[in-house]
């Protein structure tokens, strides 16, 4: 099961390609934030196979991380496959 994840914005790294870096549970990876009009480090995204799909308020996306947390083996899953990806 693949689930849209929430993250913060570290930091924008490559503004031509429309990547940055994004934080989740203490997992740093980069994605592409193409399909949103604009994002900024310490900004929250929702986060599906390498994109980030939408902005989250941090309340939105700190609730989101409690349930996914109580969700047990398929959040720790999801955040092994986070471990795993990279976008180059």
């Amino acid at each position: 099961m693949c689930l849209a994840i929430p993250g913060r914005v570290v930091e924008l790294v490559d503004g031509l390609s429309s990547l940055a870096e994004v934080e989740v549970a203490g997992v740093r990876r980069i994605v592409n934030v193409g399909l949103l009009d604009s994002v900024e480090p310490d900004e929250w995204v929702l986060i599906h196979v390498g994109f980030a799909l939408s902005k989250v308020d941090e309340a939105e996306a700190q609730s989101t991380l409690l349930l996914l947390k109580q969700m047990g083996e398929t959040y720790e899953q999801e955040l092994e496959d986070l471990k795993r990806s990279a976008i180059q």
